[in-house]
């Protein structure tokens, strides 16, 4: 009940009822992959909407198929456009970012701090506020990226 995440109106949700067991692993296991989804559906719907708002690179995405940016459309009809080089830099991009940083139990960066302070604090009242917003942002980005496609 005192976890992050833990907000008005609805305070601990836990309809599932996945923590029942008790197990304070499971939980941080589960929080760290909430964190990670969070962030990449917060990525996943800036993604989906900025070309909209702002338009397309110019030029070609792929000079040898002949693709231009604003050949591409937005959401799932994006993946026959990209050429399998373009997913190729995608996936390796994701590896990258896993193996990384140490994300095992019991680190930093398994509860989501890569220690870049831009975006925390050193003041732990404003890295909890901060720390707050983010899980509730990436649930709403969750829900956002879903209704998106």
């Amino acid at each position: 009940e005192n976890e992050l995440g833990v907000q008005a109106p609805v305070g601990f949700w836990d309809p599932a009822g996945l923590t029942a067991d008790g197990s304070v692993e499971n939980f941080n296991r589960r929080r760290q992959t909430e964190l990670k989804h969070g962030r990449i559906a917060m990525l996943a719907t800036m993604g989906y909407i900025t070309p909209e708002i702002t338009g397309k690179f110019p030029g070609y995405l792929s000079y040898s198929g002949k693709i231009a940016f604003a050949d591409v459309p937005n959401g799932l009809a994006a993946i026959s456009k990209v050429p399998s080089g373009g997913w190729y830099q995608i996936a390796t991009y994701m590896a990258f970012c896993e193996i990384s940083q140490d994300q095992s139990p019991g680190s930093p960066g398994a509860a989501g701090d890569f220690g870049w302070k831009v975006l925390t604090s050193e003041d732990p009242e404003e890295k909890t506020k901060k720390l707050a917003a983010e899980i509730a942002n990436g649930r709403l980005a969750m829900m956002a990226i879903i209704g998106m496609f």
